[in-house]
């Protein structure tokens, strides 16, 4: 599975932007089929930061999302201003 195809869309929410401020965690839709170690790749690769843990969910649509931690060198607040989410 190609990197592409495993990040959908970055994913915001009042609930994800505590998080973003408070934790210094991101929220993504993946591909159900995408596992952590893929999703962990994926989103250094992409944005080029250090993930230090990942969590995973369906939500009651069905979606798959992962809530990714990044490593204190790399700031939530600045990754989602550059997605466009702030």
């Amino acid at each position: 599975m190609r990197v592409d195809e495993i990040i959908l869309a970055p994913l915001i929410t009042e609930k994800v932007y505590d998080l973003i401020e408070r934790e210094n965690k991101l929220a993504f839709h993946v591909n159900k089929r995408a596992n952590k170690h893929q999703i962990k790749k994926a989103i250094e690769e992409l944005y080029k930061v250090e993930v230090i843990k990942i969590n995973t969910l369906i939500t009651p649509l069905g979606e798959k999302k992962a809530i990714v931690k990044l490593s204190p060198s790399d700031d939530a607040v600045d990754l989602a201003s550059r997605l466009g989410l702030l």
